[in-house]
This record gives C-alpha cells, sequence and structure tokens, in this order.
C-alpha cells in the first residue's frame, strides 16, 4: 500500500517526522510538504506563480520526502500529480501540532490537504494532536492512526472517505477510547486590540472562546479523554433545501 504523506506544519515539523517513521515500518510512502509553516492556509492552491520543489532528507527516515513553496492542498495535487513514482492509495495529512475539530476544519490547511485527496477520489485521513504549551504527543498520534489504519483499510482502500482523526494530549493510558462523532461548534474569537496610526483598528485572533461543549460532539469527546474519528466529505451542497430553493425561483 502506498500512502502520500503531507501537513500544514512544514516539511521540517516533527509531526510529520514521527508519522513517517511509524508507518514506513508497514508501508511505502512518499513525503511532501510546504517548505515552511502554512496552517490556516485552508484549502488555497497556487496559481499565479510557479513552485518550486526541493528533495529533502528527514532525519531517521528511509522515504523520498519533498519540500514545496506552496499550501497544503498544492502538497497533494503535486504527489498525484508529478512526484509519487507510481499509484497513491491513500493520503495522510499530519500530525498537526494542535486540534482540528469543530470550525478548525473549514480553517485547517491539515483537513483540506485530505480533502483535497477526496476530490482525487482518494481515501484520505487528517490526524491532529491537542498540544499543551506547544508540545503534543506525536507517538501516541502515530500509532492510534497506524492502528486505525489496519483496522479499517480493507474498506477505506476503494472508498472516498475522509476520516478527521483527533487525539487528546493524555497519556496512552488516560486515552478512554475512540469515539466516532459529529463535529461541534465554532470556537474562535475576534477583538479590537487598539487604535492604529492611520485612523485604522488593530484587530487580532484572540483565541479560543470557552463555549460549553455540545454532547456527541468531538469537541465534547476530546475533553473527556477520547480520540474522536468524523467522516467528512467536500460536498457542501444542503440537499434538504434544495426543492424548497427550487419553489422560491
Amino acid at each position: 500500500m502506498h500512502l502520500l504523506l503531507v501537513n500544514d506544519d512544514g516539511i521540517m515539523a516533527e509531526g510529520l517526522r514521527v508519522l513517517a517513521k511509524e508507518l514506513e515500518e508497514d508501508y511505502k510512502l512518499t513525503i511532501i510538504a510546504p517548505d515552511n509553516q502554512r496552517s490556516a492556509q485552508s484549502h488555497a492552491i497556487t496559481l499565479t506563480q510557479p513552485l518550486r520543489v526541493k528533495k529533502v532528507k528527514l532525519e531517521g527516515i528511509k522515504s523520498k520526502a519533498y519540500s514545496v513553496s506552496g499550501t497544503p492542498a498544492d502538497c497533494v495535487r503535486l504527489g498525484l500529480e508529478i512526484l509519487a513514482d507510481d499509484n497513491v492509495d491513500l493520503i495522510i495529512s499530519g500530525i498537526n501540532m494542535g486540534l482540528n475539530v469543530g470550525m478548525d476544519i473549514l480553517y485547517s490547511g491539515t483537513v483540506s490537504a485530505a480533502i483535497e485527496a477526496n476530490i482525487y477520489e482518494l481515501p484520505s485521513i487528517a490526524i491532529s494532536a491537542e498540544d499543551i504549551g506547544g508540545v503534543a504527543k506525536f507517538h501516541i498520534a502515530a500509532k492510534n492512526v497506524k492502528e486505525i489504519l489496519r483496522k479499517s483499510k480493507e474498506r477505506i482502500k476503494d472508498s472516498k472517505i475522509v476520516l478527521n482523526v483527533n487525539v487528546p494530549y493524555r497519556a496512552i493510558q488516560e486515552i478512554k477510547g475512540i469515539e466516532v462523532c459529529k463535529i461541534g461548534g465554532p470556537i474562535y474569537d475576534y477583538y479590537i486590540m487598539e487604535n492604529g496610526t492611520n485612523g485604522e483598528n488593530i484587530i487580532k485572533l484572540k483565541g479560543r472562546k470557552d463555549m460549553p461543549k455540545e454532547d456527541g460532539t468531538d469537541r465534547y469527546y476530546i475533553n473527556e479523554g477520547y480520540i474522536t474519528i468524523t467522516p467528512l466529505h467536500y460536498d457542501l451542497t444542503n440537499f434538504e433545501l434544495l426543492n424548497e430553493v427550487k419553489n422560491w425561483i
């Protein structure tokens, strides 16, 4: 089975290296990632300038690796169309530093890379690890995504599914299990910091709102100590309203 590994934290990110180390024992890997940090790029692709690709040697990793001067979605496209030396069976995006739960998935380069694979009609997994003070338990996340892949690969390999996986910041013995669940609500908050020198307002991202965690969502289960899995797809059509909107027109 040939896996394409991508991320949005950059080619030198620890999460990517740990994941590659865990998976290359059992799978063929091609690794392609941005040449620097590209978090919160969502599904952007590079249209107006050429992309620069460079072969990279990752410490302790035998698999081929490339850096790209583009976005996470660019990395998937280049991997599938140019850089992979044979057919890719599955794309794995991550391990991201920090969770991608709730509305994070709309902004996340990690999740968007996995969805880009879906556009190519290939299955994918986005994997993210909760961080505390810039530290995440990547090894636990890597072992768990390998186990998820082991259990599901025969079903997933012929599908177009995107699985969004999040791992809490807990010791392995403290993780209560795995919950397949829906995404939670919005969590980011903006506020005006100060007045600028030219009459403009300076607005910065304050961070995550302290909002109630709705039962049955990824945010709820992560807080309770579970690994979460949410199946996603990129078709945003509201099928329930199709006929109703036709009647409006």
